[in-house]
């Protein structure tokens, strides 16, 4: 049952900027998470703060340097149906088409896909785990077979979201309003691993609301991909997955990000990984070396170790479809 809590629609960010500092106040987007958390006792909320009638935060357009501004309120359906996403950002459309069930990428947000909470087990169940300010991570002696294999240390979850590793291989940077003013930053500095705060996801202070997600220029010869393997076809969550960006000149790979889903507390970039792609030709060779490659420096916990050869797998066969694009 849902707690009692106060509702506020702002129809300013300023406002929502106001409201969002309150103690107990949570943001409301999509709601397809925050609910959730809130029925299960996950999170509590004093004042619910909905952005909906922000308008400003919604809509898909050319940046003025040629990249792509995508706003907060964006639905997944949107961003996986946009031409110019399709065409310029496939990683980004494939992981969006990818994202829980047809309903739910209609409801949920691209922003709230980006801050969403942890879905482990014990976080998610009657556990006072580290996480909610307890002593101890329970996946580490527990059962922990969809947990992490790179950069829990402390905490072993995994990052829930599909669009955040393929948005990191391709280079985009987040714009935030808050109580201080705009900043923006890369997307792989929004995330904070459990090494630095076990209770933190993002970097997002009191009042601080995500509005923007900017692509740079895809620039020539880019070609991207994302996939993720899961335990049912339909909705579910990634046991593990990758985000492939290359700059490619014919059939030589330039220049190469590869970070990895389901396997780590934030989109995990491998630059091991990277460095076996960049400046060889992507050939079987090269393919064999990246997928050896990106499973250096996993630590497999006692249930999941069948994650190692899955990412291997899954590298080799999604660098092979790069490599006839």
């Amino acid at each position: 049952m849902l707690q009692a809590f106060a509702y506020a629609r702002p129809s300013t960010l300023a406002e929502a900027v106001r409201l969002a500092g309150r103690d107990g106040a949570r943001l409301h987007a999509g709601g397809t998470d925050l609910l959730g958390c809130l029925r299960d006792h996950v999170l509590a909320a004093e004042t619910v703060v909905s952005l909906s009638s922000l308008a400003d935060l919604r809509g898909i357009a050319p940046a003025r340097d040629g990249g792509l501004r995508i706003g907060a309120l964006a639905t997944i359906a949107e961003v996986a149906a946009h031409p110019v996403i399709r065409e310029r950002y496939a990683a980004l459309a494939e992981a969006a088409s990818q994202v829980a069930s047809p309903q739910l990428r209609n409801q949920g947000t691209l922003g709230g896909n980006l801050c969403q909470k942890p879905r482990c087990w014990y976080y998610r169940g009657d556990f006072h785990c580290l996480r909610k300010g307890g002593e101890m991570c329970y996946a580490a002696e527990g059962e922990n077979q969809a947990h992490a294999l790179f950069g829990a240390e402390r905490c072993f979850y995994v990052h829930p979201s599909d669009t955040a590793p393929a948005l990191v291989a391709l280079g985009a940077s987040v714009r935030l309003v808050g109580p201080a003013g705009p900043r923006a930053l890369l997307l792989d500095r929004f995330f904070v691993p459990p090494s630095t705060d076990p209770q933190r996801e993002t970097v997002l202070e009191p009042g601080e609301i995500l509005t923007d997600v900017v692509l740079p220029p895809p620039g020539a010869g880019l070609r991207s991909s994302y996939r993720k393997v899961r335990a049912r076809a339909v909705w579910d969550f990634a046991l593990a997955g990758v985000a492939l960006a290359a700059r490619m000149e014919g059939d030589v790979v330039r220049e190469a990000r590869v970070v990895l889903s389901g396997v780590a507390p934030v989109p995990w970039r491998h630059p091991g990984a990277e460095a076996a792609l960049a400046g060889k030709p992507l050939d079987a060779t090269t393919i064999a070396a990246a997928a050896r490659a990106a499973t250096a420096g996993a630590e497999p916990l006692a249930h999941n170790a069948y994650k190692v050869e899955l990412l291997r797998g899954l590298l080799t066969d999604e660098l092979e479809r790069l490599a006839r694009r």
